[in-house]
């Protein structure tokens, strides 16, 4: 099985379920440009006209973001006293931010920058096509009754560990749709009650994430009335996330903070089968060029992208194949298998990929929230390890000094996106707590 995985620093540590650094081989300047990539950066410029398109019907739809008129968008925090008790304080690691998805609006957690858009996206297009919608009219109708009652004929359906469900629920339930949601065995029982109250139909599988894709993917094929939202191919999804590279520049240049070749910026992002952090990923390197560097990061037993990406085959493999569990608390990221279109769109692109253990996760999760009250899942607190690997591994040193960026690092600025956690019920979120403090 290990001779899948091709010789590489990071090797020892991948195949042992120990944290690791791997550094993309492939990876490149100008990656963003190749014009025989599936999407282009024209369709992030879609993307995000298509968000301000659909503003108004999501105002309608959810009352949370009447403040925000139909916006869906999250802060971004510089880490003050939690940067300090990570480490990071010093002069070397530069600013270090969190970009807090964890709090998105409608869905709690980043998926609502991708199952929301589709859902959203594919309401208006069959709206468009049966005629219920008519150019130059106001896109709120697709609020009223009537249209409801048309949606209402139409199931959406997903395969899900857990947050894309709820996103994908909660959005179709908005607009009338029926909805189904496939789970897998991973997913946490609070999600699943929540869509229930929903009105959503969940279909739990004894198996694991693929296997709830396979089996949604199948129930669609069968039905024409069922709109599948596939995380595994899907575009759409993915250039829903590309527009939230946007909200970030914007928000950067409102600090004033300069992404240049003195000032790079660096992105760590939690990855499970990598739509949302390549959609993420690919929307940075077309905001800021090759003065952004992204990093997907996974659990030590569950890392499908580092094995997709270092073993550099044509062929999709699985965790499984070189003898890891798939086993971790973080259960947005309990994925064997990585997409094969993001693993595509990402071959040049990503810097690399590391990995983090389920402690870790805990650690941070309660630092988060006892410095500065952030509420993450276990999930949502992978990307605290990033600012570590570039500035002290030898390996994530010798990166730096690879692309000329070594003396910028105090000028750098860190984003680490946090994912998810704001819907966490209380009681569940204390249970975090707790197991956080058991394994200080």
């Amino acid at each position: 099985m290990s001779h899948l995985l091709p010789d590489d620093p990071a090797r020892p540590d991948v195949l042992a379920a120990r944290p690791a650094l791997w550094l993309n081989p492939a990876y490149r300047d100008g990656a963003i440009d190749d014009p025989d990539l599936p999407v282009q950066p024209a369709q992030v410029d879609e993307a995000e006209a298509n968000w301000k398109r659909l503003a108004p019907l999501l105002q309608a739809c959810f009352p949370e973001l009447q403040a925000t008129d139909g916006r869906i968008r999250s802060e971004l925090i510089g880490l003050d006293s939690l940067s300090d008790a990570l480490g990071y304080g010093g002069v070397g690691y530069g600013r270090v931010f969190v970009k807090a998805d964890n709090a998105l609006p409608v869905a709690g957690s980043i998926k609502a920058r991708g199952g929301v858009y589709e859902v959203f996206s594919f309401a208006e297009a069959l709206a468009i096509r049966e005629g219920l919608l008519q150019d130059g009219q106001d896109i709120r109708r697709l609020a009223d009754p009537e249209a409801k009652a048309f949606f209402s004929r139409h199931t959406i359906a997903v395969g899900s560990t857990g947050n894309l469900g709820l996103s994908v629920g909660i959005a179709a339930r908005a607009l009338g749709f029926g909805a189904t949601v496939h789970m897998s065995s991973d997913a946490k029982a609070w999600k699943v009650e929540r869509l229930a109250r929903l009105g959503v139909e969940v279909v739990r599988h004894e198996a694991d994430y693929t296997t709830a894709v396979e089996n949604a993917r199948l129930a669609a094929e069968s039905d024409p009335t069922i709109y599948f939202v596939d995380d595994e191919q899907s575009r759409q999804l993915f250039l829903g996330y590309s527009a939230a590279a946007q909200e970030l520049a914007d928000q950067l240049r409102e600090r004033r903070i300069a992404v240049d070749a003195e000032h790079p910026l660096f992105l760590y992002l939690p990855c499970g089968i990598g739509g949302a952090p390549g959609g993420v990923a690919y929307g940075a390197k077309k905001a800021f060029g090759d003065h952004v560097h992204c990093f997907f990061v996974e659990p030590v037993q569950s890392p499908c992208a580092l094995v997709q990406m270092m073993s550099g085959s044509t062929d999709l493999l699985s965790v499984y194949d070189v003898g890891l569990t798939n086993r971790t608390e973080a259960d947005g990221m309990a994925v064997a298998r990585m997409s094969a279109f993001v693993a595509n769109v990402m071959r040049e692109m990503l810097a690399g990929i590391f990995t983090v253990d389920d402690g870790s996760l805990f650690r941070w999760l309660l630092l988060a929230h006892e410095t500065q009250a952030i509420r993450l899942e276990p999930s949502a607190a992978a990307g605290f390890a990033g600012p570590d690997f570039l500035v002290r591994h030898p390996q994530g040193r010798a990166f730096c000094q690879r692309l000329g960026i070594g003396d910028h690092l105090p000028q750098a600025t860190h984003v680490v996106w946090t994912t998810g956690g704001s819907f966490v019920p209380e009681e569940q979120f204390n249970a975090f707590l707790e197991e956080a403090a058991a394994r200080r």
